[in-house]
Parts: structure tokens; sequence; C-alpha cells
């Protein structure tokens, strides 16, 4: 009776310890963050008066509709999935994620208030590189003719490669050029668990067919005879490793070599030869005054 409910308590103990070291599954809450860059589109700022600007930094290719424009609850910028011309798509790339990890992004959405009353929603896809990561596809609240954003969409992949790019695309057909915004977007994650060491032989440059060559001969030759050597036989592990004879001659030569280098008689001071470079970059930093730098223009070179 005692040795069946030891057995089963190993069983159960070797269970919880396999469940463990299982990484967490896709679709498992991601909880550790992952930079998203410029996920609120602040960066450029729309200049006062206007209502959009340029790419925003860290994405490709969307305009970015000012704070007026986007009229977020949290006063947030935010991107535009079109242009005058069309529909259009705004990628970037998860720079802190690593192949295998499970990622789930999160965003905001809004119809933009240029899609009027009775349009239809806005729609668009979410894409990220991978067989197994199906595109996501979304759309808006209603269309209003102001804003009437979605706080809190999710999408979750698992990541093919390293810094994966994700991508935002319209897919609005119907006053194409009305598209989507988006903002606030950020990840969490589950980072896979690291490599496993490579063992000695993987690191080992003699190992496998490399094993043949004639410095790894030479290599396993030695290694066999100083095998062979007493740790105190300061004779046989010489007759080895040699007596460091031609090292210490080399290093004898570069001393040599270093102090007669100093010897060499100068037609010039050293001081007053660095002096005669002055002249430009004293000219650049005259008119600099004591406060204009935390560290004085004196004391950036010897001049």
């Amino acid at each position: 009776m005692l040795r069946t409910q030891l057995s089963r308590l190993l069983a159960v103990t070797l269970g919880g310890a396999i469940a463990l070291a299982t990484p967490a599954p896709a679709g498992a809450e991601d909880t550790e963050p992952a930079v998203v860059v410029n996920g609120t589109f602040s960066s450029p700022t729309v200049p006062e008066g206007k209502t959009w600007a340029s790419r925003p930094e860290g994405w490709t290719n969307a305009p970015i509709a000012s704070v007026t424009r986007a009229a977020h609850p949290k006063g947030l910028q935010a991107a535009a999935l079109s242009w005058d011309t069309g529909p259009t798509s705004t990628s970037t790339q998860l720079r802190g994620v690593r192949t295998g990890a499970t990622v789930t992004l999160s965003w905001d959405d809004n119809p933009d208030s240029c899609a009027k009353q009775g349009d239809a929603k806005r729609t668009y896809t979410v894409t990220v590189a991978g067989d197994n990561n199906q595109p996501g596809n979304f759309s808006t609240n209603d269309s209003t003719g102001k804003a009437n954003w979605f706080i809190g969409r999710t999408y979750s992949f698992t990541a093919a490669e390293d810094a994966p790019k994700i991508t935002f695309t319209s897919t609005t057909t119907t006053n194409a050029s009305c598209g989507p915004l988006i903002t606030d977007v950020a990840a969490k994650q589950t980072a896979p668990p690291l490599g496993s060491p490579q063992t000695p032989k993987q690191n080992d440059p003699c190992a496998g067919d490399a094993k043949d060559s004639p410095a790894c001969k030479d290599v396993a030759g030695n290694k066999d005879q100083i095998s062979k050597c007493p740790p105190s036989n300061k004779e046989c592990l010489a007759s080895v490793a040699g007596n460091g004879k031609t090292e210490k001659d080399g290093i004898d030569k570069q001393t040599s070599a270093v102090e007669d280098f100093g010897k060499v008689p100068r037609v010039q001071d050293p001081n007053t030869a660095a002096a005669g470079l002055c002249a430009l970059p004293n000219a650049l930093t005259d008119e600099a005054k004591p406060g204009d730098a935390v560290v004085p223009p004196s004391d950036w070179w010897f001049c």
C-alpha cells in the first residue's frame, strides 16, 4: 500500500515538473512588455493649426492625424490607414521579440470623422510573418461623422522570426480614401526559453571533418603528449609546449624598439606642434559662452 502511494506521489511530482518546464502555449496570457516604437504616433507632432503630418517615426507610409482630428479619449495622435488616393498600410518591427515568443498586440481604432452617418464600417487587417499566423480581420465601430473609438482591440501570434514586422492595412472599399485611424499600439509577450548552452564538442574547432587538418592533428598530438606528463615534471611539459624562448625574444625586441623610438631627437617640441593645429577649432568655439554647453569648449580637447 505504501509503495503504491509513493509511486503515485512520484508521478504527480514529476508531472508537475514537466508541466513547469513546458513553454507557455499560444493563446496563454502574455505579460512581459514588448517595445512598440512610437505606438501612440506622437512623433512627429502635427503642427498647431494643421490636421495632418507626414510618416510616423518608426513606422512606414501612413499620415498622422492631429490630436483634434483623432479626438481620442486620451488625447493621442493617430495613424490613418488611407491617403487622398485610397487605402494604405503601415508597418513596424517589434525589436525586442525573439523567434518563438507568443505576442499579444493591443490598440484602439476609429472610423474617423470623414466617414459619415450610414457609411459602412471601416475595415482593415493585421498581418505578421509566419505560415501559422493568419491575418486578423477587423472593422471599426459604426461610422457617425465623428470620433467613435473602440478601445482595446487585440491580436495574438507566435513570432516566426526575430523582430517580427507587423502591418496594418486598410481593406475599406466604400469611400476608400477615408480609412480607419489606429493608435495606442502596445504589445506583451511570453519569451521563448533560452537555447541550451553549446556542448564542448560544438565549440571545438577540431570537431567533425576538421579533426584531420594538419593543425588539428598537431593539437591532438600535443594533447596526448601533455596528458602523459606529470604536472610537476617541467622538463616533460617543456618538451611539448616549448620553453617560451621565441616569445620572450619577441617581447624583448618590442621593448627595445619602444625605448629606441623614445630616444629619436625631435626638431620641434610636440606641444608647439599641437598648438599650431588649434587655430581652426578655436575659431569655431570663440563665440561660445560658458553657459552654452554643459562641458565648456576649453575642456573638449588640447586646445
